[in-house]
C-alpha cells in the first residue's frame, strides 16, 4: 500500500539557462518531481512509467536511493526515452519547450498490481489514455490528474503548442485536478480561469488547483476558491518542476489526512525549494519544508 503513486513518463531534460552556454542535462518529468517532493515528507512513493534503453542507470540508482519504488517502471531497450529541451529567457519568466524524443505510451499491460491512497496521473507527452485512467481509478482512494501532457500538441519539429484534450471522459474519475492557468483554460475552452475551474468541478473534481508560478496558486474546494501565496525562495535558479513540487507536497499531506489549507502551504513550500537548484536536485529537507509552510500558514491562513 503506497501513499502516492505517480504515473507518467520519466524524461531527460536539457535545460538552457541564459547565463550558461551549455545545457544542464537532468532527470525530468512530472513523476520525478512529484515523487521527490512527496518522499521528502516521508510518504511511501512509487512510479509507473516507461523509458527507453538510453535512460541512464544512474537515474534509476538515484531514485531508488531517495526511496522511490520503481517496480512499475518499464524499460524498453529498443525505444528512446522521452526528451525535452527547455530554453529560458534571462529573467526566467518565459521558456521555449521542444520535444526531442518520445517514448512509447504506457499501456494497460504495463500497469502493475498496486494499491495506493493517492494516484497522481501526470502525462507529459500524451502517453496516458482513458483506459489507463479508468483502470487506475480502481487502484486508489483518491485519483489526481495533471493534464499538461494531454493539452500539448507537437509539430514535426517537436515545437509545443496548446490544444484541447481529445477525450474529456477521464475527468469523471478525477478527485483532485491540478493545472496551470493556460492548461485549464485550454482544457475547458474558456478564457476566464474561474469559469474554467467551475467547468472542471462540474466533471466531478472535488479539488481544483491552478498554479500561478511566482504568484502562488488558486485552490478551489467544492467551488470555494482560495488564493495561496508563493513561499519566498532564497534564490531562483531554475523554475522547472515548481508546479509538480507543489502538487507533490500537497498530495503527501493530503495522504496524511491534513486539511487543504495546510496541504496548500506545504505545496507552496516545496515549490519554493525546488527552484533553488537545477532540475529535481534540490528539495531541502522535511524540517525546512514545514518551517516555510508554517510561516505561510500563520501569515495567511490564520489571519
Amino acid at each position: 500500500m503506497f501513499d502516492v503513486v505517480s504515473v507518467g513518463h520519466f524524461c531527460i531534460d536539457s535545460i538552457f539557462l541564459a547565463e550558461k552556454n551549455t545545457p544542464f542535462v537532468v532527470l525530468g518529468g512530472s513523476a520525478a518531481y512529484v515523487s521527490f517532493a512527496a518522499r521528502r515528507l516521508d510518504t511511501k512513493v512509487s512510479v509507473v512509467s516507461k523509458v527507453g534503453g538510453d535512460f541512464p542507470t544512474a537515474y534509476m540508482w538515484w531514485l531508488r536511493q531517495e526511496g522511490v519504488d520503481l517496480s512499475g517502471v518499464v524499460r524498453d531497450e529498443n525505444a528512446k526515452t522521452t526528451r525535452f529541451e527547455l530554453k529560458y529567457n534571462s529573467d526566467l519568466s518565459e521558456r521555449i519547450l521542444q520535444l526531442k524524443n518520445i517514448a512509447p505510451p504506457i499501456t494497460t499491460a504495463d500497469l502493475p498490481n498496486l494499491k495506493s491512497k493517492i494516484i497522481h496521473v501526470a502525462p507529459i507527452a500524451g502517453e496516458i489514455t482513458y483506459e489507463i485512467v479508468e483502470q487506475l481509478r480502481g487502484c486508489a482512494d483518491v485519483l489526481s490528474l495533471d493534464p499538461q501532457g494531454l493539452v500539448r500538441n507537437f509539430d514535426e519539429n517537436g515545437n509545443v503548442t496548446m490544444k484541447p484534450m481529445t477525450d474529456n471522459r477521464m475527468l469523471k474519475f478525477v478527485d483532485i485536478f491540478k493545472a496551470s492557468t493556460e492548461e485549464i483554460q485550454t482544457l475547458a475552452g474558456l478564457h476566464d480561469t474561474n469559469s474554467a475551474i467551475k467547468a472542471v468541478h462540474e466533471h466531478g473534481a472535488k479539488i481544483v488547483i491552478v498554479t500561478l508560478g511566482a504568484k502562488g496558486a488558486v485552490v478551489s474546494v467544492d467551488d470555494e476558491i482560495h488564493t495561496v501565496s508563493a513561499c519566498e525562495s532564497e534564490k531562483t535558479v531554475d523554475p522547472t518542476g515548481a508546479g509538480d513540487a507543489f502538487i507533490g507536497g500537497f498530495l503527501a499531506e493530503y495522504a496524511y489526512g491534513e486539511d487543504c489549507a495546510w496541504c496548500s502551504c506545504v505545496g507552496s513550500a516545496a515549490a519554493s525549494l525546488v527552484v533553488e537548484g537545477v532540475g529535481p536536485t534540490f528539495f531541502g529537507d522535511k524540517e525546512e519544508i514545514y518551517r516555510r509552510a508554517r510561516l505561510l500558514y500563520e501569515k495567511e491562513i490564520k489571519e
